[in-house]
Parts: structure tokens; sequence; C-alpha cells
């Protein structure tokens, strides 16, 4: 007969599941998971501070597609993890948290790092839960995936304590689960698909705007079957960056809002009309609203939806191109000429050689540095505004922001699951100097650990995003704690084993940028940046 440990259990159940890299800071409740992982060839990739652990969970799920996997420690290790699985679950990413616990026969009486981790990720979880016994590890993983994957995606919390991991039971005895999930996806209900192809048909002036909903469909390929049959322009946001490229006919960044306040027909995919729609208030009122979406309660939220429809995102495009087309050469040129008179404003600020440098130009030397199998992590506020307005994405799975929860310090967890997803691509972080100071102590471990990305910082030495709004309220003397120092940041990544390079000239940003591609090392490129107009009455709340 055969033993093994629970940890050993909670390895072959991630093994099965095909996962190759768990994120974690280490801690004595989930050691015994860490020796499991090395008999299947699961690397363990550790962090300074479980927050980062979780984003690099996150940001395992959002570059590959599938969920990542978190392990912390009991107590304080659950709650600095917090964070991450709240921006999972506004988002809607799948992530499995596992935390450790006390043994159970000291439940109750004080144990090191005892608390009630499951109450507290309750709210911000889609399933959270204790072990109960080391027997039923095996099915409560599978349950665990199961939950975090099928439906609308999001993270779940795992409990278990250190008498169920270091528990031993007998290999030949175990249950495996198998065929414990269903990869089928949601359709939509064909009257429903039928109205919105008859509305989006006849539409003179449609509009489509894609949602990170695309990203987990199967069926991510029928958005180009739609377009090609329904001929409109397309917005992206959030995880479906990249799903069309920015040179299609059809892709448009600049000028939603102006297209929006245009349209008779809009079509929302995956997305809801929360605050980067501006809850819907852009829309003009005789406006037709079709609204496709894997949560029933999203639909007709804040704007109401002609047609809502339940159902995956790629299944209902493939639907809908099905069931009907158009044509509008005369529209998709109006609405490419909005686009155009946009990009002309920006066409000063985009060329300027101002010292300290221009935002605009920042982000423009920026993009053009970025080779096109290039994943840009956003880890900023106002900068990475106005970059995403520049730089591009050419495919799939490699726009990585920290979504609707808008949490800063994601960008070194992010990058280093993006590159250990893609092991020969580059991987950039656009920064913000305010955001770095959150998780810039990851730099230590990606260096340690061999995992290059190269960050790009717009170092304006304050919080711009709010700073701009509070000057507004309060007036230009009343400023407290949004003013930060022009910190040598790259100094520090140098320090913690990184390469670092300043740079104060526009003409300095890329062959800067491409010395920290050369150096094969975790690098930040500390650009100081001045003030632009480009972003003035953008809201940050």
């Amino acid at each position: 007969m055969s033993y093994v440990h629970g940890g050993r259990l909670v390895a072959e159940a991630l093994h099965k599941e095909g996962v190759s890299h768990v994120f974690t800071l280490c801690g004595g409740h989930i050691q015994h998971i860490y020796d499991g992982c090395l008999d299947f060839g699961i690397r363990v990739v550790d962090f300074r501070h479980e927050q980062a652990a979780g984003h690099a969970a996150e940001g395992w799920a959002r570059a590959t597609g599938k969920p990542g996997v978190a392990l912390v420690t009991a107590g304080p290790g659950v709650t600095d993890a917090v964070t991450a699985a709240a921006n999972a679950m506004r988002g809607g990413v799948p992530m499995i948290l596992i935390g450790g616990q006390g043994p159970r026969f000291f439940s109750g009486m004080g144990s090191l790092q005892e608390m009630d981790h499951v109450t507290l990720l309750r709210s911000i979880t889609k399933w959270s839960v204790t072990v109960p016994e080391t027997r039923r590890l095996p099915d409560f993983m599978a349950m665990a995936f199961r939950k975090a994957t099928t439906g609308v995606p999001g993270p779940v919390f795992l409990e278990m304590p250190l008498d169920i991991l270091m528990g031993m039971e007998e290999a030949d005895n175990l249950n495996y689960p198998t065929n414990y999930r269903t990869e089928a996806v949601a359709g939509g209900d064909p009257t429903a698909v039928q109205a919105a192809a008859d509305l989006l048909s006849r539409a003179e002036r449609p509009v489509v705007l894609v949602g990170t909903q695309w990203w987990w469909s199967p069926y991510k390929a029928a958005i180009h079957e739609f377009l090609a049959g329904y001929d409109v322009p397309v917005f992206l946001n959030g995880g479906a960056r990249g799903a069309v490229r920015p040179d299609d006919p059809r892709f448009f960044r600049l000028c939603r809002n102006k297209a929006l306040a245009s349209a008779d027909v809009i079509v929302v995919f995956g997305t809801p009309w929360d605050f980067r729609l501006n809850y819907g208030n852009d829309v003009s009122p005789g406006t037709r609203v079709i609204h496709i979406d894997l949560d029933p309660d999203v639909i007709g939220h804040n704007r109401g939806a002609d047609v809502g429809i339940v159902g995956d995102t790629g299944l209902v495009m493939r639907q809908l191109a099905q069931a009907g087309s158009r044509s509008g050469p005369a529209w998709l040129s109006a609405v490419r000429d909005m686009e155009a008179a946009r990009f002309d404003k920006m066409q000063a600020e985009l060329h300027s050689d101002a010292v300290p440098i221009n935002p605009l130009r920042f982000s423009s030397e920026l993009g053009k540095a970025m080779p096109r199998n290039s994943s840009v992590v956003c880890d900023g506020g106002d900068i990475v505004g106005t970059a995403a307005k520049v730089v591009d994405v050419w495919e799939p799975g490699r726009w990585m922001d920290p979504g609707p929860l808008g949490t800063l310090g994601v960008g070194p967890s992010f990058a280093m699951a993006a590159r250990l997803a893609r092991p020969a691509d580059p991987v950039f972080i656009i920064y913000g100097d305010g955001s770095f100071g959150l998780n810039g102590m990851e730099y230590e471990a990606a260096a340690r650990q061999g995992i290059p990305f190269v960050g790009v910082m717009g170092n304006d030495g304050a919080w711009t995003q709010i700073r701009r709004g509070q000057a507004q309220l309060f007036g230009p003397e009343r400023l407290p704690a949004t003013s930060l120092a022009f910190t040598r940041y790259e100094k520090m990544v140098e320090a913690l084993g990184g390469h670092g390079e300043y740079v104060e000239r526009p003409e300095e940003i890329r062959p800067a940028i491409d010395r920290a591609l050369e150096s094969g090392k975790p690098a930040l490129v500390n650009v100081k940046i001045g003030t632009s107009a480009f972003r003035e009455g953008a809201i940050s709340v």
C-alpha cells in the first residue's frame, strides 16, 4: 500500500487540470502543497507579497484563458490576497485561491494566524469553503475548478487546514473525479437572436462594443464571422483588446463616445454599462440597444436593452452571423472621419519635443518600440489612460489592464505571469510612478527567478488622475496626498538585480527601451514626463 499526504493530493488534482505554475509566498501552513508540486513538475513561483501572488494567478488566466492558482498561508497571507480575489471577482476572471489554516484540533484556541477566512472571502468569490477532510481534497479541487470556470468566470477560495494537508491517505483507495465540468457554453435564445439580427440588419448607424467575456469564449474566432456579415464599426474593451487587429477597417478606439451618441443601434457583448461606458449616458434616448451577457442581471442595468440575450459572446456572435447580415460602407466611412478628426487633434502632442516629455509623445515612442508579439500590462492611472489611445496590441490575451476594480500594483505580477505563459515573447508594463510603489519589490522576485520584462514608467511626480480632479474641485493650493517626488526608481530596480534606465528627453526613449529589452533582465525605463490637457475632464470615480 502507498500512502500520500494531502498536499500531494492537491498537487495531483492541479496536474490533472493541466496546471503548470502556481504562485505563492511561502508559509508553513501550505508547504505540503509545495512538496506535492515537486512530484508533478509544477513550477512554484514565489513573490514578496501575497497580493502580488494573487495578482499573478489572475494574470495567468488573463494571458492564457485558463484558471490561475495562488497559494497563500493563513491569517495575513489570506488577508493580503483579498485585493487580488476582489479584482478577479469584479473582472470575471477564473482563479483558484488556496489558503492555509491552523489545525482543526486547535480551532478556537488561538493557533498561529487563525481567523475566519471563509466568511471574509465569501463576498468576493464565487465560492468560499473549508475542505473537511484529507480524502475529500480531490473532490473539492474538482468543485473549485468547475465553479471558477463555468457561467460567469470568477475566483474561488479553498481553506485547507494544516492537519488536512498533513493527513495521509492510501493512494489506491482515493476517488479522483472525472468529467466534472463541461466545456459547453450557453447560446442565445433563438427568438431573441433573430430579433437582434433583424434589428442590426436594418440599422443605418450601428456600433458594436466587445468586452472581456469574449476572451473566455471557446468561440472567439466567431468575431470575424460576425464582422464579415454585418460590416460594423467595433470598439474593444478590457480583455477583448486584440480581438480585432488595429489595421482592420472596422477597428476604432478614439471616437467611441461620439460614435455611441450618433448610433441608431448599439450591440454590447460581454461588458456592463459601468463607469467605463459612462453608465450608458452617452447613448441617445432613441438608440436601440442589444445586450449580450453571461449574467442576466447585467442586461438592462443602467441602460435598458431592447433585446437582451443571455449567452456566451462568441457563440452568440456566430448565431447572429448565421441569422442576418448588412453592409454599410457609408457609415464606416463616417466613423473613420470621426476617428481621423480625433487623431488629428493629437498630432502636435504626439510629435512634441517638449521637456519634460509630453505624455502623448511618451506613449507614441513606447508604442513604436514594442514588437508586435508583445504583451502589454497596464499598471497606472492617467498615463495608462493616455497610452491606451496610442499603443497597439495585435493578438488576443496581450492587453492586461487591472479591470473595472481599478486595482493598482498588478504590474509585476501580470508581467511575470505573461512571460511564463509565453516565454519567447516580450512583456511590457505601462507604469505610473504612483502604482510602482505598491509592488515594486517584486522586481527582486522576477530577477531571482529569471523572469524578464520591461516596465516603462511615465514619471510625473504625482497621482495625476486624482490630482487633476482635486485641483478642479478645491483649487491648486489645496492638494494634499497627491504629490510624489521625481524618484529615481530605476536605481531601486538595479539594486534588486534588474536593469535600469533614466530618460529626460523624447529622443532617448526608444534607445533606452531597446537596451532594456536586450538586457534580458526585469527592467525599468524611468521617463520623466510633463503635463498634458489630453485627458482633461476624465473622471476617476
